[in-house]
């Protein structure tokens, strides 16, 4: 069989206006996540797999997003394979905070990574 290497980039490299699908569970997304990114965790990603499709339809490449990269290594290959432009994000939401991106919480207050 033949594999290609699953497409990544690190946090620092996501676009500000880029498709973020979060595919992490609802406590960890309400405890901090990226603003205006998609919310779908991977728990519910095949029942709503058309409003990822149709996302990444309108927007263009999805950069897929978990708390440390494994989870959205899963999704990024099977968009892939489905013949959708997606990326993983090397080291997720705590790459994203390590990296100073900016991060919100569902509470209003301070972002953290669960």
């Amino acid at each position: 069989m033949n594999f290609s290497p699953l497409p990544s980039v690190d946090a620092a490299s996501v676009p500000a206006d880029g498709l973020v699908l979060d595919v992490r569970e609802d406590d960890e997304w309400t405890a901090g996540h990226v603003e205006g990114a998609l919310h779908v965790p991977m728990s519910d990603f095949v029942a709503r797999f058309g409003e990822v499709t149709e996302a990444v339809a309108e927007r263009g490449r999805a950069y897929v997003m978990c708390r440390v990269g494994g989870r959205s290594a899963q999704v990024t290959q099977y968009l892939v394979q489905q013949g959708f432009e997606a990326v993983n994000v090397d080291g997720g939401m705590l790459a994203w905070d390590g990296a100073g991106r900016p991060m919100v919480a569902e509470s209003g207050s301070p972002a953290f990574v669960l």
